[in-house]
């Protein structure tokens, strides 16, 4: 899987756009790596991977505690996506692999 790496990602909430780093690393069909943000940022341990498909929940806790769960597809070094932000509402992403 090409997934593994540093990613600069622009996400557009319904509060603004956010730039985010993703971290990810993938072992077989499972993924792992972290996201971090000028909000805040977790690691998280429990994600998935089919083919170039990436599935992901992280537990953010600043500003507030919230649970997003994001799926993307990777093509090269692009990435896109969506993110579920509990009672927010969905936000999509893309980015380039640093």
């Amino acid at each position: 899987m090409a997934a593994d790496g540093t990613w600069k990602i622009d996400l557009k909430t319904p509060m603004g756009a956010q730039a985010v780093t993703l971290v990810l690393a993938t072992d077989g069909s499972s993924l792992s790596g972290s996201l971090q943000s000028a909000m805040g940022g977790a690691d998280f341990a429990d994600g998935t991977v089919d083919g170039d498909n990436l599935a992901w929940t992280v537990k953010l806790t600043q500003p507030m505690p919230i649970e997003v769960d994001l799926t993307a597809t990777v093509d090269g070094d692009s990435i896109s996506g969506t993110a579920k932000l509990g009672s927010f509402g969905d936000a999509t992403f893309e980015g380039a692999r640093q």
